[in-house]
């Protein structure tokens, strides 16, 4: 009886393994193709960023781009509501590149000047630079628990969420921290870890896209 359930182990082990080989393979191959269609903009973000003083940051800036539209559609910094405060309006590529990198130079300038982290500026770009004084006014360093904060009590009820209603939201970043939700109108407050992230795979794809 115990060597069946040994086998049985074995068996069940060894499946585990594959189908994680499996998942592991193609979010590889996903994240590599995702990750070779946004470094194509690399030349044009690093000039705008290296225009507006935050060149040093170019791949944060490339992973503000994966994290909002993995290089793909015409608003692919998502920068309609920074620019005009309503989304639909950037008609062109090179419009949404623009006023991004000029969102994400705006707030981490601010940041600065505030005495507040880089991933303060990061988590503005989707919460508004608003945040950046909260940040300041509670130590000046983004946290999870910081951002969750001004996204419940803040933000989301500034948007007619009063009640703290969430959904689900199944990211790594969410599951492991609360179970994987997010306030409704209280934008995402694992935003600059999931950045910092696509900022990681699109550094180290872009050894293999270069070579």
């Amino acid at each position: 009886m115990l060597k069946i359930i040994g086998k049985l182990l074995k068996v069940i082990i060894t499946l585990i393994i594959l189908v994680a080989l499996v998942v592991g393979g193609i979010f590889a191959v996903r994240t590599y193709k995702n990750t070779k269609t946004v470094n194509s903009y690399r030349s044009e973000v690093q000039i705008l960023a290296d225009q507006a003083g935050v060149g040093e940051y170019t791949d944060i800036i490339l992973g503000i781009m994966y994290t909002e539209s993995k290089g793909r559609g015409t608003d692919l910094m998502q920068s309609s509501e920074s620019a005009y405060g309503s989304r639909g309006k950037i008609s062109s590529q090179q419009e949404s590149i623009e006023n991004g990198v000029k969102h994400f130079s705006d707030s981490y300038k601010q940041a600065k000047a505030a005495g507040c982290d880089l991933n303060t500026a990061i988590q503005a770009y989707n919460y508004g630079t608003k945040y950046i004084q909260y940040v300041h006014d509670h130590g000046g360093k983004n946290s999870v628990e910081l951002a969750e904060e001004y996204s419940r009590d803040v933000l989301s009820p500034g948007y007619g969420n009063d009640q703290q209603h969430t959904y689900r939201y199944m990211q790594l970043q969410s599951l492991l921290y609360n179970g994987g939700y997010l306030y409704q109108n209280g934008g995402n407050m694992f935003y600059a870890e999931i950045v910092q992230m696509n900022k990681r795979f699109i550094t180290f794809f872009q050894t293999f896209q270069n070579s």
